[in-house]
């Protein structure tokens, strides 16, 4: 994983709840905490500092990660403005995933293993999103959807009928706006 990621993990867990916090999830799962953005790191240690979060919060890893998610995007959006740019909402955004910005994210962080999504129209008008990724952080992506609709002054609702961690050979995200 790249150490984008940490970063930002970082930086959520220090403006939400202190530097302390943070020193002491890297304490927890036995960490020295040194991450470059360009750097790879080992999937293990996302996990491991989630799950010390989990462990700090009581909340279930998914929840961490979702949580993650929502408060990663807006800093995405200060480090990375040209990516928002002349989407009118949280949808053409998402639908620029696969095309534009990961992409684009493998030319900033050569090596970066991106999800791939797939999308479509539900019958009541909503988004489809379909998420598949070995590393099966679909709650982070939901974060980043309900981090994107934020950044877009929507409201999303988001349900999973279909789950890797279930056994289904992808997720899927419906997405109604608001």
């Amino acid at each position: 994983m790249k150490g984008i990621i940490f970063n930002l993990l970082e930086e959520a867990v220090s403006k939400e709840f202190g530097d302390a916090t943070w020193d002491k999830l890297l304490d927890e799962a036995n960490l020295s905490g040194a991450y470059t953005s360009l750097g790879n790191y080992a999937d293990g240690e996302v996990v491991a500092l989630v799950g010390a979060a989990s462990k700090a919060l009581n909340l279930p890893p998914r929840d961490i990660l979702r949580w993650f998610g929502q408060r990663a995007l807006p800093m995405l959006a200060v480090r990375y403005p040209d990516f928002f740019v002349g989407h009118a909402g949280t949808r053409s955004f998402l639908l620029t995933l696969n095309s534009i910005i990961h992409p684009e994210v493998h030319k900033l962080y050569p090596g970066a293993s991106t999800p791939v999504f797939d999308f479509g129209v539900s019958d009541d008008g909503g988004m489809i999103i379909g998420y598949s990724s070995p590393r099966k952080m679909c709650t982070l992506a939901e974060g980043f959807v309900l981090g994107a609709a934020e950044h877009f002054h929507e409201q999303a609702e988001i349900t999973q009928p279909q789950c890797m961690h279930d056994g289904a050979s992808r997720c899927v995200l419906h997405v109604r706006f608001h």
